[in-house]
């Protein structure tokens, strides 16, 4: 129906009377001089002819097949359905002419008298393109650029195809946890987590099995388990591992001058599988993380711990953009009927000399403190669980057990930020808090001059609930994400290698770097 369509837009103008008479006298003047197949190789040559020879209107379709279901009238119809509405309404005015017109009432007149189309449309075509040239030499022309197509065509068909390339899916990275963290060396190793349908991580193989060593590209080593107990390291690329009888026997006194020994030896050694990243990974402070000193320079190459500038940056938790109404923590401001109590503290490791003790003391002298843990006058945490005791309350002390840069653990994500309680924080600075969580969302001790000016603040707070209620705006906005210890430092380890690719790098001299 398009082809008709086209032939009909093409032939608007009716040919004259002088033009059919001229075509019936070329085609009975020349009715015995062709054969048939040399008219239609004729006719093959001229529909196959380059359209940048044609010119813009007769490249839309020829004048002369207007109104015909030939080639070229169907790569007019196509041609024109490509083009935009305003385009095909031009192409269709620039197809027909009054001089155009003449060959199509020659083809039509001579179409009637009995001649054959196509003979009648290809010598038609050729005079008119050879340009007066003799039929002869325009048909051996046409003929020799047919064959030559031909030919073209059968090579082509000869040739065999391109192989298509096998697709290789990326390989995965393996990663080598060299101990369960605080499991003890002789702890019982869990299956490995997937990766993929815990963090959307692909193309990772977590290893726990020791034989496998050589075929990791990492290898985490957890700083606790690593000072603690004899010296327990991958031998020497290329040497046999020692027995545990050999272990045994280089065992010293002091447990951290042996494991420097043992990292110094390792050091000098030998080295380890080529392109093998070895990964210090360590949550805890530096006034909590001893034998720091001990561990030889360039020992390790990567630092994975809750310090934003560790080459593999895992913090305790983070904020990340709310999307659905069921994001951690739920609604956009806590129940406060729920509330009885007004400030609570969880601490499992008490010690008098520390900061947060002592501030504990000066606090609770101006404002009620209820204390939970084990030992001395505090509470046991009831069978509901932490989570849903904190959340009875207003306030959370969030009190780390140091102050060091970026340590700011589970006590602010997880037991304030989840419960709906509004944390008083004491750890760094504000400013270092405030690069991970909005100003509003906590009240740092620093911002009173004393711990009795706090305890006024806080009641005031308490006697006005739209005040309070201020804390928790964040919320609008933000959710929360608690780190998974230990499946999330293995994952994200994993990824960290993927994006670093072979760039080399070790850690000159860890100790200084993370007691700053």
């Amino acid at each position: 129906m398009e082809e008709v369509e086209s032939g009909r837009r093409c032939s608007r103008k009716r040919p004259g009377p002088g033009g059919a008479g001229r075509a019936r006298g070329a085609v009975e003047g020349r009715d015995g001089a062709a054969s048939g197949w040399a008219a239609q190789l004729a006719h093959l040559v001229l529909a196959a002819r380059p359209e940048a020879s044609r010119g813009e209107g007769s490249g839309m379709c020829g004048p002369w097949d207007s109104g015909t279901a030939l080639s070229r009238s169907r790569v007019c119809g196509e041609r024109q359905r490509r083009l935009e509405p305003q385009r095909q309404y031009e192409s269709g005015r620039r197809c027909s002419s009054p001089a155009d017109a003449r060959p199509a009432a020659a083809a039509l007149s001579a179409r009637a008298m009995g001649a054959p189309w196509g003979l009648v449309v290809s010598l038609h075509g050729l005079r008119r393109r050879a340009g007066g040239l003799p039929w002869t030499a325009s048909l051996l022309a046409a003929t020799s650029l047919v064959c030559m197509v031909l030919a073209t065509y059968a090579c082509w068909g000869q040739l065999q195809p391109l192989p298509s390339p096998a697709y290789a899916p990326p390989r995965p990275v393996g990663v080598l946890l060299w101990w369960e963290p605080f499991r003890g060396r002789d702890g019982t190793v869990r299956s490995p987590p997937d990766c993929w349908l815990r963090f959307n991580i692909s193309g990772c193989r977590l290893l726990t099995d020791r034989a496998a060593y050589g075929e990791a590209q990492a290898v985490l080593f957890h700083h606790r388990d690593l000072v603690k107990g004899p010296p327990d390291w991958p031998p020497p690329w290329g040497v046999s591992a020692r027995t545990a009888e050999e272990l045994e026997l280089q065992v010293l006194d002091d447990e951290e001058e042996a494991a420097a020994a043992a990292a110094e030896d390792l050091a000098a050694s030998g080295p380890r599988p080529p392109g093998q990243r070895w990964v210090w990974m360590n949550f805890e402070s530096p006034s909590h993380s001893p034998g720091l000193r001990s561990l030889a320079d360039n020992l390790f190459n990567w630092t994975l711990s809750y310090r934003a500038d560790s080459d593999v940056f895992v913090p305790y938790g983070y904020l990340y953009p709310r999307t659905h109404p069921s994001d951690q923590p739920p609604g956009l401001v806590p129940p406060l009927a729920r509330k009885r109590g007004l400030v609570a503290w969880v601490v499992s490791n008490w010690d008098e000399r520390q900061a947060r003790v002592r501030y504990y003391h000066q606090l609770s002298q101006h404002v009620p403190v209820d204390v939970f843990g084990k030992g001395g006058q505090r509470r046991p945490v009831p069978d509901i669980g932490v989570l849903h005791t904190v959340a009875r309350y207003k306030f959370y002390l969030a009190f780390e057990n140091s102050q060091h840069l970026d340590y700011i653990t589970e006590k602010l994500w997880r037991n304030a930020f989840l419960t709906g309680a509004v944390p008083v924080v004491l750890g760094p600075d504000r400013a270092n808090y405030e690069r991970f969580v909005p100003r509003g969302a906590f009240i740092h001790v620093d911002d009173f001059p004393s711990a009795s000016s706090l305890a006024a603040y806080l009641l005031f707070l308490d006697r006005n609930p739209a005040v309070y209620r201020r804390y928790f705006t964040w919320r609008r906005r933000y959710a929360v994400h608690i780190t998974s210890f230990w499946d999330e430092p293995w994952c994200r380890a994993c990824q960290a290698v993927q994006r670093a690719g072979d760039r080399p790098q070790s850690m000159r001299n860890l100790a200084r770097w993370f007691e700053r």
